[in-house]
């Protein structure tokens, strides 16, 4: 049987996606959005010196779509400013229960300096829930 307190020790840094692109405010969606089908990812962190200032996602752009074909769109205009952030060693179950609350699909992990370590996502979430029932995990 799993033991509850032994659970809430398991931190998101190893079950967290890097992130192998950022963005800036002024950058083009159009580029990030090629960035983001190239690399296979639905979520970018935007940066002002390696620091989170917001989050690019797939539902973002979606909800932008009609806007894009208007006119041109930078990262800023579409934005979710001030995103969720989470420490590195955060526990799966409080990274879990932030997103479920807060109904949001991913948050921006950092660093002790505050700078971008990479991405938790709910996808990240179900793999280590996998991984501990299916007791692949040294608890």
């Amino acid at each position: 049987m799993l033991d509850i307190e032994v659970l809430k020790k398991i931190s998101i840094e190893e079950y967290t996606t890097p992130c192998p692109i950022t963005a800036q405010k002024d950058d083009l969606l159009a580029s990030i959005i090629e960035k983001m089908e190239g690399e296979g990812i639905r979520h970018i962190p935007v940066v002002l010196n390696n620091k989170p200032v917001g989050i690019v996602t797939e539902r973002d752009i979606l909800k932008n779509i009609s806007r894009s074909i208007e006119t041109v769109l930078k990262v800023e205009d579409v934005m979710t400013h001030n995103p969720k952030t989470i420490g590195t060693d955060t526990s799966l179950d409080e990274a879990a229960y932030e997103m479920s609350l807060n109904k949001i699909g991913s948050m921006v992990v950092v660093d002790d300096h505050g700078e971008v370590f990479g991405i938790f996502t709910t996808t990240d979430a179900l793999n280590a829930l996998i991984e501990i029932v299916r007791g692949e995990v040294d608890l």
